[in-house]
């Protein structure tokens, strides 16, 4: 059993325009990414599961534990927490982030010295092992400004890894790894059958690798969440993240690893949760189906490709109401909006007129409050070549023009 089991090839076809949706990137303020932990211990998993091109043993040989005590063999219940574990535990993987060292001593100039050293780690879950390598799905934000990264399965072997990809706005990565070594691999489940109510298991190290395979159980409690996302750590949300809301307790250094369901199928990738004293039992995790064609993208291309304007945008909210009138000559009753900081040069937004300081307004008649909206909008409901129409404001002016949207890849407007 694999990641391209039938189930998970006809959700690819499903989704195949939602390539270009949702992203989680990182999260500030309520919302962060639950995230890099820099950790020195051990990672070790147990268990075995099948896999999709080659034929594994998916028994686990839980006899030879080097234990004295007699103990009656005991075998676990389909459909328990205990077999669904079982059955995907040993697809998850450490993502061990790593970078150069500066020079700090009392000779030291500051520059790194070429030395690797482990600034955090997170998890993940090996979706596919094909034509000698094996591939790695984990967050965006665990691999982010690594200079290497490694991987630890579940005996303890460390391998290097190579980052085939990575896409902010869904906060996914996909590493490659040596297959050979490498035993099990996930089977993916389809989020799109999912109930509220239904039991979610996550999996991984949620406070670093003394806490490993660390197995924690609740409900789907909501689906089709939608969470501001600002990415770039300006303050400013770029984004809202379509994920689904588990009580499955998810921590710093569970990014990365999988949510699964009942039959150990996984169902999501464990990313955030929100960090406020005041609030428990409220994690998030990128469902399948929203996962499966980015992962394809970047194992594909390494990147995502998405339409683009050929424009800079910020939201006018980031201006005093007096910027609003004096400096984009906005009529006082328009008080939303992005505002053209840079239009770039030969792109269709040239050619069709815009400017900078020109104020957009809405897309195709969807009104556009900020950055995060036209992205949506751009990213959910259009493809490269589409031509859309944009209301703006220029002078105090409304206008309309015709763009035809060209790609970007991962990020842009």
């Amino acid at each position: 059993m694999g990641y391209y089991d039938d189930h998970a090839r006809k959700e690819s076809q499903k989704h195949k325009k939602s390539r270009r949706n949702v992203g989680i990137a990182g999260f500030v303020g309520a919302i962060i990414g639950a995230g890099v932990m820099t950790v020195s211990a051990p990672f070790i998993y147990d268990s075995v599961l099948g896999e999709n091109n080659e034929t594994i043993d998916g028994t686990a040989d839980l006899s030879d534990n080097g234990s004295d005590v007699s103990t009656e063999e005991v075998s676990a219940e389909a459909g328990t927490v205990t077999a669904a574990a079982n059955e995907v535990s040993g697809a998850v993987v450490g993502v061990f982030n790593q970078v150069q060292a500066e020079n700090t001593g009392i000779q030291g100039n500051g520059e790194q010295d070429g030395e690797s050293v482990e600034q955090g780690t997170g998890s993940g879950v090996i979706y596919k092992k094909e034509n000698g390598s094996a591939f790695i799905v984990t967050n965006n934000h665990v691999v982010e400004g690594a200079n290497s990264v490694e991987i630890s399965l579940e005996d303890d072997t460390r391998l290097e890894a190579e980052i085939v990809g990575t896409d902010p706005y869904t906060d996914l990565a996909v590493l490659k790894v040596d297959g050979g070594p490498v035993e099990t691999v996930a089977d993916f489940g389809s989020s799109d059958d999912l109930q509220v109510g239904d039991q979610a298991i996550a999996i991984g190290n949620p406070l670093g690798t003394d806490l490993s395979r660390t197995v924690t159980e609740g409900i789907i409690s909501a689906k089709d969440r939608s969470i501001p996302v600002d990415y770039d750590g300006d303050g400013q949300d770029d984004w809202e993240a379509d994920v689904m809301q588990t009580d499955a307790a998810i921590n710093p250094g569970n990014s990365g690893g999988p949510l699964v369901n009942s039959s150990g199928q996984v169902i999501g990738i464990n990313s955030m949760k929100i960090a406020q004293s005041s609030v428990e039992g409220i994690g998030f995790s990128i469902p399948t189906s929203v996962a499966v064609p980015i992962i394809e993208d970047l194992e594909e291309d390494g990147e995502v490709e998405r339409p683009q304007l050929g424009v800079a945008i910020q939201s006018i909210s980031e201006l005093s109401s007096y910027n609003w009138t004096e400096e984009l000559g906005l009529p006082e009753d328009v008080d939303h909006g992005v505002y053209v900081t840079q239009v770039q040069p030969n792109s269709d937004a040239q050619e069709a007129g815009l400017e900078q300081n020109d104020v957009i307004t809405q897309i195709d008649g969807e009104e556009v409050q900020g950055g995060s909206d036209l992205r949506n909008y751009l990213y959910n409901s259009t493809e490269i070549g589409d031509t859309v129409t944009i209301t703006y404001y220029r002078n105090g002016e409304e206008q309309t023009t015709e763009i035809e949207l060209t790609q970007t890849a991962s990020t842009g407007e």
